[in-house]
């Protein structure tokens, strides 16, 4: 037994129900945003006779999805939320009053909504309606799960997941430029998965020119219509035949570029006019800056991006400090120094100053790894 977040004993089967709850919150991950992910498993007389989980493109909410399979069932069963209920009226009615209608005797809940519109009135509504509320159990998997969603309200930005497929040795390539393939199918495969579970896939102007990618997640039964794929090219390098511009009418396409003169005004209109999203920056610079541009997707709605750009991307991202976690792809094999590195120069005078990550899993993807690192705050 443990205990939640105010001290009261969470017994094995509520710790049970909420892990069953947050397995499945973790299937809207990728496709729900800009609402958090969220699971709910309604229990009755130790019988699961409802679940639900957030549907795509935000709605409707796990609780309305639970609440219509348990049906009559509801009346005096326990509901486990991954996530504070909502208390507010959006496009959906807000599931606090959802709950209290079908009669719902007590509530379970992981984590509280930091969300201004929620937190803590969705409890207290369930409170004042005489259902008792239980808040904390998985807390620590629940905040984990929508890290992403919180790291937008709380911070005005997307979590950033930086992907690097490497030798042991940290290339990314041979001196001559020849990448595919490092790692094997399995690993490509949870590349994909990876992939899949983020909002929208970031690159640089240098691997759109250098690899044509489409960015989209090639896994059966997953869908690519809600996943953003952004790149950050400040000349505006971007080729009208590229399979991105060709394709941004059916995949989501933005494009972040600086301010420019009537010739790339007039490139900016030929992109819209393929149904690329262009974004420019407020003022003149170098290159983009990088905190405007994680504000901006942050506005846009979404709360995790997959980073997936060559090394100077990643060490401009490490060095504004943007990055919140690793998914680090390691082959059995090395390159040698000639090779392309994974990540740039980050001109570190002090072994203080190094960016530095905490290891979440490591799992063996057949002669290859995957290692997920997250920062340490």
């Amino acid at each position: 037994m443990t205990t939640d977040s105010s001290g009261t004993l969470a017994t094995d089967d509520h710790t049970n129900h909420m892990k069953a709850a947050l397995n499945l919150a973790q299937r809207g991950l990728g496709n729900v945003w800009p609402n958090p992910a969220v699971g709910c498993v309604i229990v009755q007389n130790g019988r699961v006779v409802g679940r639900g989980w957030t549907q795509p493109s935000g709605r409707p909410h796990a609780e309305t999805e639970a609440l219509q399979r348990a049906g009559e069932l509801a009346k005096g069963a326990t509901a486990y939320v991954t996530l504070e209920p909502c208390n507010h009226q959006g496009q959906t009615p807000p599931c606090s009053e959802a709950l209290i209608a079908a009669g719902i005797k007590k509530t379970v809940i992981a984590a509280q909504d930091p969300d201004l519109r929620v937190a803590g009135t969705g409890i207290t509504r369930l409170k004042e309606a005489g259902i008792e509320v239980q808040l904390g159990v998985c807390r620590y998997e629940a905040d984990q799960l929508n890290k992403g969603f919180f790291s937008r309200v709380e911070l005005s930005r997307p979590l950033f997941t930086l992907k690097i497929a490497t030798t042991l040795d940290g290339k990314i390539a041979t001196h001559s430029g020849e990448s595919q393939w490092i790692t094997g199918n399995l690993a490509r495969r949870a590349a994909h998965r990876q992939r899949a579970s983020h909002d929208g896939v970031m690159i640089g102007s240098g691997t759109a020119l250098a690899d044509n990618p489409s960015l989209t997640c090639r896994l059966p039964g997953i869908s690519n219509e809600q996943r953003n794929r952004i790149v950050l090219d400040g000349r505006l390098r971007l080729p009208l035949d590229s399979q991105l511009v060709q394709t941004a009418g059916e995949v989501p396409v933005t494009v972040f570029t600086l301010p420019g003169d009537a010739a790339k005004q007039e490139r900016i209109k030929q992109l819209e006019n393929n149904g690329v999203r262009v974004r420019i920056a407020p003022a003149e610079a170098p290159q983009l800056d990088l905190e405007w541009v994680a504000k901006k997707l942050a506005e846009n709605g979404l709360t995790r991006v997959f980073v997936e750009g060559g090394g100077t991307l990643a060490a401009s991202l490490l060095k504004a400090n943007i990055i919140d976690e690793i998914a680090w792809f390691r082959a059995p094999s090395v390159i040698g120094d000639d090779g392309l590195s994974a990540i740039d120069g980050l001109k570190l005078d002090k072994l203080a100053e190094m960016p530095t990550f905490t290891r979440k899993s490591l799992t063996q993807l057949g002669e290859d790894s995957l290692e997920i690192l997250t920062r340490k705050l």
